[in-house]
């Protein structure tokens, strides 16, 4: 019997109990720093040097950071169900928790790609500096999708969302868009949960379950759901 084809979608909520922290928890900063100035083309264009050692601090602060049990709970999913992970996290929790299948909208910050060609991407663990090269002679940045930037992976998403058996969301606002509308792709009448310590107004969406608790909390809580469920089948 085919496993059944459950999609989630994290934000920073999932990642903020394993203490990465994000902008949105104090009034437009990050780690002390506006966002515009270290998370925009322009703000690169100003002062690439303050920008690549923002990136550099967030590099280490991932490596230091661990899974949550959110994070491992939803790769134990993948026993039970064919499990896609879209975040909007740069970290890489949900792969050393043990997911397979992740796709990052917004990048992944243990990887770095030449300013003039988008696709020249490869891995970095330590820092980047400036006058650091790409093969093609470009300066590197980090492989990241910066506000007033294109979400090249979105059109993907949204065909992955549409094929959805059953669709989660996990830790975010939706309020970043483009990823915020990836609810509205989701097949109407297919089981939909919202996870999230504060559930933001989800106006008329069919047939959805919200769980409002942080998503340790909220992961177990819908592995409960979802195992009561397949015993009903």
């Amino acid at each position: 019997m085919a496993k059944k084809k459950l999609v989630v979608l994290t934000g920073a909520g999932i990642s903020a109990e394993s203490g990465l922290k994000t902008f949105r928890d104090s009034d437009g900063l990050w780690e002390g720093y506006n966002v515009y100035e270290v998370a925009t083309p322009t703000g690169f264009a100003k002062n690439p040097e303050l920008v690549l050692e923002f990136y550099n601090m967030r590099r280490k602060n991932v490596a230091e950071a661990k899974p949550n049990a959110a994070h491992i709970g939803l790769a134990a999913l993948e026993e039970d169900f064919n499990v896609t992970i879209i975040t909007q996290n740069i970290d890489d929790l949900h792969e050393r928790a043990g997911s397979t299948n992740v796709l990052h909208l917004h990048g992944e910050i243990f990887k770095m790609r030449s300013v003039t060609n988008p696709t020249l991407i490869s891995e970095i663990r330590g820092d980047i500096h400036v006058g650091d090269l790409a093969a093609d002679g470009g300066q590197l940045r980090p492989h990241i999708v910066w506000f007033d930037e294109l979400v090249p992976m979105i059109e993907v998403a949204v065909e992955v969302v549409s094929t959805a058996e059953i669709f989660v969301v996990v830790g975010t606002s939706l309020l970043v868009y483009p990823a915020a509308s990836l609810v509205n792709y989701a097949p109407r009448f297919v089981p939909k949960y919202i996870i999230d310590k504060s559930i933001p107004y989800t106006g008329n969406i069919p047939n959805l379950t919200t769980i409002e608790k942080p998503a340790t909390e909220g992961v177990a809580e819908l592995k409960r759901i979802l195992s009561v469920d397949s015993l009903d089948v």
